[in-house]
């Protein structure tokens, strides 16, 4: 493909974004002012619908990101496996963060619909997750 033919999709691309997004193209090519951040520059927001686990305290790091309704995860992935530091719950289920493989062990259960963790290391479960059950049962049942 030509290089012209591929900035030409590359600029289409970015100004169909910024009228889908309701910006005119200089807007959306414009950087952020300060008063447009609202989160620190490392942390990542966890989206409606989903849990989030975070390899920093703080919710602060690439989080390893699961649909709730896709149902739990009984080993989780390498890249967060035994990293964890802190959690968001932005679903409509109950998510709980086992010490171990196939929900064994210690675990901490985070409320539905933006329940958060910033810190677990005060459920002495900082760097110790191996394992997410999301469900409709309540924290504490």
């Amino acid at each position: 493909m030509h290089v012209a033919r591929i900035l030409t999709i590359a600029g289409t691309t970015v100004a169909l974004t910024a009228v889908l997004g309701g910006v005119t193209p200089a807007q959306a090519r414009s950087a952020p002012t300060s008063s447009a951040v609202t989160a620190p520059r490392d942390q990542i927001q966890c989206p409606r619908g989903f849990v989030c686990i975070y390899p920093e305290i703080h919710f602060e790091g690439q989080p390893y990101v699961k649909r709730a309704t896709d149902g739990s995860v009984r080993h989780l992935p390498d890249y967060i496996r035994g990293k964890g530091s802190s959690v968001i719950n932005n679903s409509s289920r109950t998510a709980r963060v086992y010490q171990k493989d196939n929900y064994f062990g210690r675990h901490v259960c985070v409320g539905a619909d933006g329940g958060t963790i910033a810190d677990l290391r005060s459920y002495q479960l900082n760097d110790t997750t191996h394992s997410l059950k999301n469900n409709t049962t309540p924290c504490g049942a």
